[in-house]
């Protein structure tokens, strides 16, 4: 597999290195976005040559690749002291790591909206491993006998609320949340309780019911969702 976090690191050249590049990539990203990016733009940005630049990325993609690692960075990785063998399904014990890791990420990802855009990337740097590593193993440290099956869920659920926040906050500029409102008759439910976006109470309340879920297949015994 060729990709940016499979070939060898290169030394610096004429005082540029790669923690520089991708400084400037996420400072690029957070003030122009993903559309603006182009190898060009950046060397510019660097005051650099595209000559230089290539000597420490081939391409666009490298680029993007290491700049959301950088984000991914940003999120702490909780201290397993934490994490005991018990808990009363309230936020104790493995949920409190789970937690702090799911909120880390959220808000890291929230303070790069731009990064919304590119999750489809597979996430193959050191950072995002290393802190999947620690959801694995919180996991598999709970008694929970299918990790897999509930690290996707966790990381679906905040990749997925994070896109959907940007996108609404987005479309809410647009008066999106005016137009169904003027048709609450038709849709009423969504009119009373999708319209008020209190995203933190909301995430935090969803996050609860996949660990209260998680936290029942832990006390049968069997580890798996009944």
């Amino acid at each position: 597999m060729d990709n940016v976090w499979s070939r060898p690191r290169k030394a610096p050249r004429q005082t540029l290195t790669l923690e520089r590049i991708v400084a400037e990539a996420v400072a690029l990203l957070d003030g122009e976005g993903v559309g603006r990016l182009t190898m060009r733009r950046l060397a510019e940005r660097l005051d650099t040559g595209s000559t230089t630049l290539y000597w420490h990325v081939r391409t666009k993609d490298d680029v993007l690749d290491l700049a959301l690692d950088a984000v991914f960075g940003e999120v702490r990785v909780p201290s397993r002291a934490t994490m005991d063998d018990t808990t009363d399904g309230g936020g104790d014990g493995w949920h409190a790591p789970v937690r702090a890791l799911i909120g880390g990420w959220r808000a890291a990802l929230l303070r790069h909206p731009w990064s919304a855009t590119i999750l489809d990337r597979p996430l193959m740097g050191p950072n995002a491993l290393e802190r999947t590593e620690f959801l694995y193993e919180t996991l598999i440290a709970a008694g929970l006998a299918a990790p897999k099956a509930a690290a996707y869920s966790l990381s679906n659920y905040v990749m997925g609320s994070v896109v959907m926040q940007v996108t609404w906050q987005d479309r809410e500029e647009e008066g999106t949340e005016g137009f169904l409102r003027e048709r609450a008759d038709r849709y009423p439910a969504l009119a009373e309780h999708g319209l008020d976006h209190e995203w933190d109470a909301t995430f935090d309340e969803g996050l609860g019911y996949l660990l209260a879920g998680m936290e029942q297949a832990r006390r049968q015994g069997t580890g798996r969702l009944p």
